[in-house]
């Protein structure tokens, strides 16, 4: 596979992880009431997500954009 595709692949999914994880632990805080849509508390949610993904995509970036021997 070509390397940009696969990096793009690569970076799509990890896009498509942190917009679910993020959006269903949202959906569980918002139903118990632990905040209010649009406040600090939902910027909080998605912004640890975010990090959390980013980092693990660098660090298992290495077993999946390996050159194809």
């Amino acid at each position: 596979m070509n390397p940009t595709l696969k990096g793009v692949a690569y970076v799509s999914v990890w896009v498509m992880l942190w917009g679910t994880a993020s959006s269903v632990a949202d959906f569980v805080l918002l139903q118990r009431g632990v905040y209010e849509g649009g406040t600090i508390g939902q910027g909080i949610t998605f912004a640890a997500y975010g990090i959390a993904a980013a980092v693990l995509a660098v660090r298992l970036a290495g077993r999946f954009l390996k050159p194809e021997a």
